[in-house]
């Protein structure tokens, strides 16, 4: 649980519960004199910091799946890649999987370190116009693992965007572990006082994953974070000689196609499963660069131009209302 700090015993309500300070539980808790007084029920003072700080970002974008393994990173770094291929935009990518930082090696930035300046951590830059962030660039081997509890990764979420000199930037784009826990949580509290344009839901094609991609689509509601839409990943492979699609996950109950249709939200695009896709990511290359005419690459044109489409009309929205 999030506000369950870890020198709590067992049974802990939670600093935000009204019963803290004076459940059984608590009694013998370091904390009790401080949940009782009502103390830690007060905003956390770095929303509205971090509210200060992501203030010249004009549009702030989450990358979600309820499902590990669908291609989340995958699709976060190419999203990154193309945005940032238009050399007026200034584009950031926030890797926030704590556990499982993949996005320094898809960017080809394995290796690199994070540098302090008197304005806060300089993230690492694959170009002039985007900027990585990521805790993998803090570890000292890739395969070192990082074993923290809900609040330690709260917290290193929280300097993630408060303390990272993001300067002014057209898109943030963050990519998500699976699941709907902790670090999803700590990103909506965190952007609460920021305008967070929406989520891209991320799916495979059969129902194993759907069915926890509509507990990610049902957080997201209830949360009240926008759906800016589904992206089918590994929908069909394409064979690179002949052209032929073959299904390799059977959209058994009609894939992303039918839940986008049920639960009435737009499916941006399905995305074919391609080997070079996954080559160029273990080599940290673009897939616009390496295979720039594969059908791949073209429904990522497609998906990323709607998104751009859905952040202009959000942003003439606003300002239509205000």
């Amino acid at each position: 649980m999030e506000d369950v700090p870890e020198n709590a015993p067992e049974h802990c309500p939670g600093t935000q519960s009204e019963q803290a300070g004076k459940s059984a539980s608590c009694q013998g808790c370091p904390n009790q004199k401080l949940c009782a007084s009502g103390a830690t029920k007060a905003p956390d003072p770095a929303i509205a910091e971090i509210g200060v700080k992501l203030s010249t970002v004009k549009h702030k974008i989450l990358v979600l799946s309820g499902k590990g393994g669908v291609g989340k990173s995958t699709f976060s770094a190419h999203l990154a890649h193309a945005l940032a291929s238009d050399g007026t935009k200034e584009v950031a990518l926030l890797d926030v999987d704590i556990c499982g930082p993949s996005i320094p090696r898809i960017m080809g930035l394995e290796g690199e370190q994070v540098h302090q300046s008197g304005s806060g951590w300089s993230p690492v830059y694959v170009d002039d116009n985007l900027a990585v962030m990521s805790i993998g660039f803090l570890l000292s081997s890739p395969d070192d693992a990082v074993i923290w509890r809900g609040p330690k990764k709260n917290g290193m979420i929280k300097q993630f965007l408060r303390d990272v000199d993001w300067g002014e930037l057209d898109y943030l784009i963050v990519d998500t572990p699976p699941g709907t826990s902790d670090e999803h949580l700590s990103v909506i509290q965190y952007l609460s006082s920021t305008h967070v344009d929406g989520a891209v839901v991320i799916t495979t094609p059969q129902e194993v994953s759907l069915q926890d991609v509509r507990k990610e689509i049902r957080f997201c509601q209830k949360v009240k974070l926008p759906i800016i839409g589904v992206v089918e990943n590994m929908s069909g492979f394409v064979c690179p000689k002949c052209k032929n699609t073959s299904q390799i996950f059977p959209p058994t109950s009609g894939g992303a196609e039918q839940m986008c249709a049920n639960l009435k939200l737009p499916l941006l695009g399905k995305v074919p499963l391609d080997p070079r896709i996954a080559r160029s990511c273990d080599e940290g290359k673009s897939l616009f660069n390496e295979i720039p005419d594969s059908p791949a690459a073209e429904v990522y044109r497609k998906i990323v131009q709607s998104i751009q489409d859905y952040c202009s009309n959000r942003v003439t929205e606003e300002q239509s209302t205000t």
